[in-house]
């Protein structure tokens, strides 16, 4: 494959500095065209001269105004004015679809997610056969009636995302309950695959009520544990002086 042709400075594209700034200063607010920081050569006989852009908010910015000349021509035109980043601009992040964009939580009453068809997740749910006993199974553990359920990638990343929140056996009530949730009466555990790990608790006084828990989660509303009840303090009698007098 052939070298590419480097090309060279264009004298005429080179000397029309002049030009260039006078078709930015059209078009640019007043006072926000700075210095001439140079030319690049784009194509025969077509080159673009920046500016510096002091407008306060583009810093690292320039402006690009591109001319060119016909061949054996002596006189340059502007083709375009372009504002261009420099390596040191400040720019918007960069453009994310809304699909993309939304994060756990986001999502508000009313609000509607977009169907994903190839959603790794989720997988198709069993059919129905006729036979009663596959069908009973299908419909206790694999979801018989739904289009999808759950595939083992949803699994896992649910799993993980579990263990690892605040239901899981890394969180700080855990840590400091010396009772866990697989020997809690309020454990209730989950249906299906997940069965033999996580559970929902149902004590109105734990602060994972109604929530998933792991089965080495734990906190101090565990049902088996007890806790010294403290005694009241016995009172004195009190000292009642009925010889003064409290004029009202």
């Amino acid at each position: 494959m052939p070298a590419p042709k480097t090309l060279k400075q264009d004298k005429v594209l080179l000397a029309a500095v002049d030009l260039a700034r006078e078709a930015v200063v059209e078009i640019a607010e007043p006072d926000t065209v700075g210095e001439h920081i140079g030319m690049t050569p784009v194509a025969e006989r077509l080159a673009t001269h920046f500016f510096t852009c002091t407008a306060a908010g583009y810093p690292g910015w320039a402006w690009a105004v591109t001319v060119a000349r016909v061949p054996r021509g002596k006189t340059a035109t502007v083709c375009e004015t372009n504002l261009v980043p420099g390596p040191e601009a400040l720019l918007s992040p960069a453009w994310v679809p809304w699909a993309d964009r939304l994060a756990p939580g986001d999502l508000g009453p009313g609000d509607v997610l977009p169907k994903l068809d190839d959603d790794p997740n989720l997988e198709f749910g069993f059919e129905q056969t006729g036979d009663d006993n596959v069908d009973q199974v299908a419909l206790d553990e694999l979801g018989l009636g739904r289009v999808r359920v759950l595939s083992r990638t949803g699994r896992d990343a649910a799993a993980t995302r579990w263990v690892d929140g605040p239901g899981g056996p890394g969180a700080e009530t855990a840590v400091k309950s010396s009772g866990k949730c697989r020997t809690c009466g309020y454990f209730v555990p989950m249906a299906g695959a997940l069965r033999a790990v996580f559970g929902v608790c149902a004590n109105e006084w734990s602060p994972s009520d109604g929530r998933v828990v792991a089965l080495g989660h734990g906190c101090g509303a565990h049902s088996e544990t007890d806790a010294p009840r403290p005694r009241p303090e016995p009172v004195g009698t009190p000292i009642v002086d009925d010889s003064r007098l409290d004029l009202l």
